[in-house]
């Protein structure tokens, strides 16, 4: 007994050793798995579907990737199109942007110094064309590793629970399925909220741009919409440009209007109504926990976080039920 106590210590220490020099080895791949992960949690249900129709796991697993490829093209397509449709315009904008601009307003007149702003502009601009140019060969690397991935997970998805299961003592396999439930649930979720709240976004945007008399209505309530997979960044960053074009015009008041409305109603609406009513419907996590899951997660890790965060609090949440039940303590539903 003593020698097995003693291996068990071993092999737990070096799985420990293990894991953590694993995490060091693969830390820049490490959000790449992260997503891949939960791109899978969300689409095994059509991988079912298509194993139900009577094809093999194999092809199963090639149709639902194929799905969520389509879907984050899908997604993507209409930002990259539209910056690609008008990048002449934007750069020819930037570089006619004069040294100085006269605002006008409630009677009195001044110039504003944009030469130092404009050479920032440019610069930026160039620097993130060579970075995107350089990072091209990584970006393709990775979305070839999470295509992989998601296929792996969905190929054989019964076997990783049986080996998960094979780690944990048969008493503990309950609690196992509690936290998948909830890991699960919450990540279909997540992304039900941001499609849902893209696709507010898009419309409220639609109405705002179309009574503020903006020509290109269409455009601009797709790249709102888009936007809001961004995390705390959002739709604002349009609005706040769209200002900025308006003073440029001579515009102040056209400025104004589209700061007060565009923020209240296309930056903070869309948050206030949508997330809070859907994270409570479909994930059982309270509206003001995903926020504070969403905001902590983003500030913390990065993009990321917008799924690990929410995800951490989940879990936490399963965990104190889980923990309350075996203490004989009812846990509290949640309210209507």
């Amino acid at each position: 007994m003593a020698v097995d106590r003693r291996r068990r210590r071993v092999l737990l220490g070096a799985f420990v050793v293990l894991v953590l020099l694993t995490t060091f080895v693969l830390s820049e791949v490490l959000a790449t798995v992260f997503f891949a992960v939960t791109v899978a949690y969300v689409l095994y249900p059509v991988r079912q579907r298509v194993r139900g129709r009577g094809h093999g796991r194999r092809v199963a697993a090639g149709v639902a990737t194929l799905v969520g490829f389509l879907a984050v093209v899908a997604a993507a397509l209409p930002i990259v199109g539209a910056l690609y449709a008008r990048r002449l315009e934007f750069i020819a904008f930037v570089r006619e942007l004069p040294a100085e601009i006269p605002v006008a307003a409630f009677g009195f007149e001044f110039a504003v110094d944009v030469s130092v702003v404009r050479t920032r502009v440019q610069s930026v601009l160039t620097e993130v064309a060579v970075d995107l140019a350089a990072a091209a060969p990584v970006i393709a690397l990775k979305a070839t590793l999470f295509g992989l991935l998601v296929y792996a997970l969905l190929w054989r998805p019964h076997e990783i629970r049986a080996t998960t299961f094979e780690l944990v003592p048969s008493v503990y396999h309950d609690i196992v399925e509690g936290f998948h439930r909830r890991v699960r649930d919450t990540l279909y979720a997540i992304y039900v909220l941001q499609a849902a709240t893209a696709f507010g976004t898009f419309l409220i945007a639609y109405a705002v741009f179309a009574i503020l008399g903006y020509e290109s209505t269409l455009v601009l309530s797709v790249f709102a919409g888009i936007l809001q997979f961004i995390p705390i960044i959002g739709p604002s960053v349009l609005v706040i440009l769209l200002a900025i074009y308006q003073v440029t015009l001579g515009n102040p008041g056209g400025a104004l209007l589209v700061v007060a409305f565009g923020l209240l109603l296309i930056g903070f609406l869309p948050d206030a109504l949508i997330r809070p009513r859907l994270a409570s419907y479909t994930a059982g996590m309270p509206g003001s926990l995903y926020f504070v899951g969403f905001v902590g997660g983003v500030l913390t890790v990065g993009i990321v976080g917008f799924i690990a965060g929410p995800l951490a609090v989940a879990v936490l949440l399963e965990a104190g039920q889980q923990l309350s039940t075996e203490m004989g303590v009812e846990p509290a539903g949640p309210e209507d």
